[in-house]
């Protein structure tokens, strides 16, 4: 039985993963989450876990300069300080939730491979990564480090960019066509590659994501027909998306290219529950 503790109670990810392992791995994985406003993980003792799931932090991206600091300090500062408690308490496995915001955005253009250096655009995308080389520094034969690095995380109750694409999505009669690619990963996905993470103690950096790229017009479509609304697909905004795709934030957002290699995802055992249809269907409807 491994014993886990998620530091960042009630976020989206750490919820949906307790859930996710009283549904499926009740026998292998018990699961304690702590929270970390108000120093309440300062006195909770790490001694009795294995391993610890850091899942707190500040998720969004945000151009505020005055939040510069605040997201240092959750996410890089805070990061090293509880990895080194869980380091000296005996915890033997400490996974971290990066982001791909590592490589920067879709303004980028870029197929992300092994090869590929982040190169984060944001000091959002910067704090993760700082985090990540202060954990570097404390990984050893007895402390291990999991950095994981997921595409844009969606489901049932999560928030951010997708949400706001479905609920145009449910009401709006017609979408550009317009080609691109985006990774993307399904909560439950997510939360079965997590829990064989843990199960098999693996170290090293990863990036999973769903089996299938996402054209935003397929997805837009997709989302439509589940809510019983046909959403026609037009080509004739087309030549005006392309030449701001890469320049402005929320053309970029919706129809850039930003997709991780399919062979960098590739990991020794099967964590793909969902496929995307499916998975939209959950997501829309609470539907298998």
């Amino acid at each position: 039985m491994k014993k886990v503790l998620i530091t960042g109670a009630n976020s989206y990810i750490g919820n949906s993963f307790r859930q996710w392992v009283i549904e499926n791995y009740s026998s292998k994985i018990q699961v304690d989450a702590v929270g970390t406003r108000n120093g309440e993980w300062e006195q909770h003792s790490f001694e009795e876990y294995d391993t610890v799931l850091h899942v707190a932090g500040i998720a969004h991206v945000s151009t505020d300069q005055s939040m510069e600091d605040l997201y240092y300090q959750v996410n890089t500062d805070l990061t090293e300080t509880i990895a080194k408690k869980a380091k000296k308490e005996g915890v033997r496995q400490f996974v971290f939730m990066s982001s791909m915001i590592v490589y920067g955005d879709a303004s980028n253009a870029q197929m992300i491979t092994q090869d590929t250096e982040p190169n984060p655009t944001n000091f959002y995308g910067n704090s993760k990564l700082q985090a990540e080389k202060k954990l570097a520094l404390l990984e050893d034969d007895k402390f291990l480090v999991a950095n994981v690095r997921p595409p844009m995380i969606y489901g049932k109750g999560s928030k951010g960019n997708y949400v706001k694409l479905a609920q145009l999505a449910r009401k709006i009669p017609f979408f550009p066509s317009y080609q691109n690619q985006r990774s993307m990963i399904h909560i439950d996905n997510l939360c079965e590659f997590l829990a064989l993470v843990i199960l098999y103690e693996d170290r090293g950096t990863f990036h999973p994501q769903n089996s299938e790229y996402v054209c935003t017009s397929d997805l837009v479509s997709t989302i439509g027909k589940v809510n019983d609304n046909h959403v026609r697909g037009i080509s004739i905004f087309n030549p005006l998306i392309k030449p701001f795709v890469h320049r402005h934030m929320t053309i970029n957002k919706l129809f850039g290219d930003f997709v991780y290699s399919k062979e960098l995802s590739v990991y020794p055992h099967k964590y793909i529950v969902r496929d995307f249809k499916e998975s939209i269907m959950l997501t829309e409807r609470g539907e298998k």
